[in-house]
């Protein structure tokens, strides 16, 4: 596995262990879970913003992570994914970003409470984005 490869899978577990951790904050709904002093995530992970259609968000990013990890491992192992998987890995970091920057958004200017593990989670985000992009310009460039 070359590098920009397995810092993706790193980076992508890192992302799935952070939402699992903002799944587990919301469905004990235990305050006590959420690091004192360090931004406000129950404000946000207890929003009306914090689902979509009684899904967590927080599960979407870890399936989304978790998508990206079974795509990046199992690439060379299919020709389906050969083909099409720098390309869904595109398609799920650019969506994955583009969402985390509206969460972003509804943290400062309609929640007014910044959640850091959310933030984290788009960075993550951000950096696969950008680590799809480096591997399309390789396939295609």
């Amino acid at each position: 596995m070359n590098k920009p490869k397995l810092a993706s899978v790193v980076i992508a577990s890192l992302g799935f262990l952070d939402a699992l951790y903002l799944l587990m904050i919301k469905l004990t709904q235990e305050p006590a879970f959420c690091i004192q002093g360090i931004g406000d995530c129950w404000s946000v992970n207890t929003s009306k913003y914090s689902e979509i259609i009684g899904i967590p968000v927080s599960l979407l990013g870890a399936g989304a992570y978790l998508a990206i990890i079974l795509i990046q491992v199992s690439t060379e192992k299919t020709k389906f994914l050969q083909k099409y998987g720098p390309l869904s890995f595109f398609g799920i970091s650019l969506t994955g970003t583009i969402y985390s920057a509206f969460l972003t958004y509804l943290e400062i200017w309609v929640i007014r409470a910044i959640c850091p593990f959310c933030v984290i989670s788009a960075l993550f985000m951000l950096i696969l984005l950008l680590l799809s992009i480096q591997n399309l310009r390789k396939d295609f460039g």
